[in-house]
């Protein structure tokens, strides 16, 4: 095919574009992070700088830097695309194309109920798709009911010779093998393959636009979306929800424009093209034991990475709607996968030099290694203000708590308070800035008006505080695990899972309080000037068994509302009255604990 003169140019222009986005980012972390440093040492000017306040500014560079890289992301993303982009449609004849649902042990009859609500709603669209249904199920009986629920899907939808289902006999890989196994024996068959998870929903006219846009530019190897989560019930849940939904599309806007043609790859709700994925995408395991070694867990950003050294296009186009999954309804859920996150993530570090790979991607490993160490790094930089406090000969090197807001404060107490300000903006600000974009376009308007909005916003905010401390534990002890050689494996997901109990919260989080109310104890005994700053971070750790378990429980009223809620006429609704008529007509209950086949988390909130 030759190429398009016009299309080439405009691809240089997406590239130069990108560099300068990549830039502008850097440079803002780097400003950032470097003010949070000065500022910290210039408030230990006076007690003498020593081994511990050079520890804490590197710690602190290196955190804020984090921070503000993430920030960089949504002030990026604030500004709206401008002209409307044209939306083409697919081209005659249409491409032969599958949608691939890989499972593991998933609940069969919501499984393929949400098939059969895509099956109609992809002929609806005029789409011609197969669907292919590649089972790891290791259970025998699990295996039985996975056949008989497809035979009712096949005669549901008359679905036979266009609806497949096999189950492999050899699971290596887990789900990059499946996928992987598909695209050796039957990927010749199909120029595009839809992939999805388990419990991913898609509509017709979504998967037909996909087409359309990898038929237009011959060089796209792949394209990923933004799904919307969907069916939450718990505060956790529905907070995520809104979050994925109110601030991710601007998140993922920042990101895209600095990533360009290096896109990412988040495992699912995404499209390629066979033939980049067959000659590009082969992961063999990495040599050694787990957690360093064997399969690769995180394996779809390595999937991206390896496209974009073969020459394809890797794209994340936020605005392509209908697209949907599922997500965890408690911090335990939620926890458990990403255990396995961190492993997959932390494995990365041995392809930071894998030979051929574009900047970028290796920049892309950095920031997922990163995602998962920079909670180790706070925590460091907690004990080094400790150390350095009990070591400052000045007893006043923190000020006491009536010294916190003095009428003429000293100049150490408004350098700490500047940079507590600054790190604490770095989180709020690209929210409320959201937020405000939000009521001026009437985009607010979907998630029940502006007050209804800003009300969410503020309520997510507390709650992703409360719980950052929390979380800052889970992911410090998955990534001492995984440096310590311990191989998570591949953790059981729960989908639908109900609210848990007050002994199920305390089996969760109660060695968390037990952590929070040590460090308490300890910082009141040897540093009591710094009691009142540890705790934003020990209450939280302190209360962690009561968030786990009331978070988790279902939230009524009209916070948290989506736009993904009103389900008329979709492919959700499609799904959920099916569902429902499946599960009464079999006597059934509805989805179980099982091991889960998705992959990556994206939420960029």
């Amino acid at each position: 095919m030759s190429a398009d003169p016009q299309r080439s140019d405009l691809k240089k222009q997406d590239v130069k574009r990108a560099r300068i986005y990549r830039v502008l980012s850097l440079g803002f972390s780097a400003v950032a992070a470097t003010t949070a440093t000065v500022l910290l040492l210039e408030a230990a000017v006076a007690d003498g700088n020593d081994v511990w306040d050079y520890a804490r500014a590197t710690l602190i560079f290196l955190t804020t830097a984090w921070l503000s890289w993430g920030a960089a992301q949504a002030l990026l993303g604030l500004p709206g695309r401008g002209q409307k982009r044209v939306v083409p449609d697919i081209a005659m004849p249409q491409p032969r194309t599958v949608v691939l649902v890989p499972i593991c042990n998933e609940d069969p009859v919501a499984t393929f109920a949400r098939i059969a609500a895509m099956d109609a709603s992809v002929q609806a669209a005029g789409v011609n798709a197969d669907f292919a249904v590649l089972s790891d199920t290791r259970d025998d009986d699990a295996a039985a009911q996975e056949r008989n629920t497809f035979v009712r899907l096949l005669a549901e939808t008359d679905g036979q010779g266009r609806i497949f289902y096999r189950r492999r006999q050899d699971s290596r890989g887990r789900k990059a093998g499946n996928i992987e196994d598909f695209i050796r024996n039957s990927g010749a068959a199909y120029e595009f393959a839809v992939i999805l998870d388990a419990d991913s929903l898609m509509e017709g006219a979504t998967i037909r636009r996909m087409i359309a846009q990898m038929q237009a530019d011959p060089k796209l190897g792949l394209l990923q979306t933004l799904p919307k989560i969907i069916g939450a019930t718990s505060l956790f849940g529905r907070a995520m929800q809104f979050a994925a939904s109110f601030f991710s599309p601007v998140f993922a806007r920042g990101l895209g424009r600095m990533q360009g043609d290096t896109g990412p790859f988040w495992g699912h709700n995404a499209i390629i093209r066979t033939g980049a994925f067959a000659e590009s995408c082969a992961l063999p395991p990495l040599s050694g034991l787990p957690p360093f070694g064997g399969h690769i867990l995180s394996h779809d950003y390595v999937e991206a990475a390896l496209l974009a050294r073969g020459g394809w296009t890797v794209h994340m186009d936020e605005t392509i709607p209908g697209s949907f999954e599922e997500g965890p309804e408690n911090v335990l859920s939620f926890a458990k996968r990403d255990r396995r996150w961190c492993q997959g993530n932390l494995q990365h570090m041995r392809l930071l030099t894998a030979p051929g790979l574009r900047t970028w991607s290796r920049f892309v490993f950095v920031q997922g290694i990163f995602a998962y160490i920079v909670s180790l790094l706070w925590g460091m930089f907690l004990l080094a203000s400790i150390a350095a406090t009990v070591m400052a000969p000045a007893p006043d090197y923190f000020p006491e708590p009536y010294q916190l807001f003095p009428v003429f404060p000293s100049d150490r107490t408004q350098q700490i308070i500047a940079l507590g300000m600054g790190i604490v903006g770095l989180l709020v600000v690209p929210k409320l800035g959201i937020l405000l974009q939000a009521i001026a376009t009437r985009r607010a308007q979907g998630f029940g008006g502006g007050a209804l909005a800003a009300g969410s916003v503020l309520v997510e905010l507390l709650l992703s505080s409360l719980m950052a401390p929390v979380m800052l534990m889970y992911q410090s002890k998955a990534v001492l695990q995984v440096l310590s050689g311990r191989d998570g494996g591949w953790p059981a997901n729960q989908r639908g899972e109900g609210s848990l109990t007050l002994g199920q919260g305390l089996r969760a989080g109660l060695w968390i309080s037990f952590f929070g109310a040590i460090a308490l104890l300890g910082v009141w005994q040897i540093a009591p000037a710094l009691v009142l700053w540890l705790m934003p971070v020990s209450l939280p750790m302190l209360a962690a068994p009561l968030l786990i378990t009331y978070s988790s429980r279902q939230l009524f009223g009209g916070l948290f509302k989506t736009p993904e809620e009103d389900e008329r006429g979709t492919v959700v609704a499609a799904y959920r009255t099916i569902h429902a008529r499946w599960v009464a007509q079999s006597g059934r209950p509805g989805p179980t604990s099982t091991p889960e086949a998705g992959d990556h988390a994206h939420v960029a909130a």
